[in-house]
């Protein structure tokens, strides 16, 4: 179990082999999402974390349901372009019969409700938060819930902890916070393992904003699995045309990231634009995704 004191100051208190695991998962996904280019082996992949190939192999799969092999294919610029394809067409009958996409996504199957306005600018007054550091394939994941449901996802690295547990308290500065690694910790398999998405088990989120972020945070949930829009066509599909600058600025404030897939949102031609938590963790997810996305398609087109 993580101690909150000594993972803000760096360093990090486990009781198994599962955080060494995570951090060979982290290294290899931005050793591979910088690397790219050069097509790095498995065994130079192995080689650079200190593993075998068998063993990264194992690891690596473990933790991302993908191999290190499939998420090089799957993170390419081009790759990045393609998510775009058709993405508008797809977005817009997404909203026209209010559901995620054709497939429903394989994604989190998500259900959510919204605080009220009133609680909002209550500004969380009333409203207890339980917090935990958890370790996920994409660095160190601090989780928020309350009793509807997972308010709060954010990410950090080592060192970053107290950072991100600062940036994400100013949010709801009335609220009551709590540690609470026992409660926090059955969302990480939940949310981040694709063999746990069960659309009759559904994750269940509140939102706490402004009527115009939420708007837009509803939106991106609608974006399927293996695509992504960009910010003019969620301003387009919201009514309002001239709005993407606030539509970044509510993107940019979504406190639910990879849940909440903000990640999604590309550049008109298909470039990796501004991400909260860094345009390397952003490659990365969307990278992961792709793979994860090719796998179950094929397990759907085979069962």
């Amino acid at each position: 179990m993580f101690n909150a004191a000594n993972l803000a100051n760096g360093t990090f208190v486990e009781d198994s082999s599962a955080l060494e695991d995570y951090r060979v998962v982290q290294k290899t996904l931005q050793g591979i999402s910088e690397n790219w280019r050069e097509q790095p082996s498995l065994e130079e992949l192995a080689y650079s974390v200190g593993l075998q190939p068998i063993q990264l192999q194992r690891v690596f799969s473990r933790w991302a349901g993908i191999t290190p092999k499939q998420f090089l294919q799957a993170i390419t610029i081009d790759h990045a372009r393609a998510l775009l394809q058709d993405s508008a067409s797809i977005l817009e009958a997404s909203l026209e019969v209010g559901l995620s996409g054709p497939a429903r996504l394989h994604d989190l199957f998500v259900t959510h409700e919204a605080m009220t306005p009133g609680d909002y600018k209550r500004r969380g007054a009333g409203v207890k938060i339980s917090w935990g550091f958890h370790p996920c394939p994409f660095g160190i994941v601090l989780l928020m819930v309350t009793e509807r449901g997972l308010a709060g996802l954010a990410f950090a690295d080592a060192g970053e902890g107290a950072k991100a547990l600062t940036d994400m308290s100013e949010r709801w500065p009335a609220a009551e916070f709590e540690e609470n690694q026992q409660l926090t910790a059955p969302y990480v398999s939940r949310i981040f393992e694709p063999n746990k998405w069960k659309e009759d088990q559904p994750l269940r989120v509140v939102f706490i904003g402004t009527d115009f972020e939420i708007r837009v945070w509803q939106t991106l949930l609608k974006i399927p699995l293996g695509k992504a829009t960009t910010y003019s066509e969620i301003a387009n599909n919201l009514g309002n045309p001239k709005a993407s600058r606030a539509v970044g600025t509510a993107v940019g404030k979504n406190p639910l990231s990879f849940v909440v897939p903000c990640h999604r949102v590309l550049g008109a031609k298909g470039n990796m634009c501004g991400y909260h938590w860094g345009i390397t963790r952003k490659r990365a997810i969307l990278g992961w995704e792709a793979g994860v996305s090719g796998v179950l398609d094929g397990i759907a087109a085979t069962g």
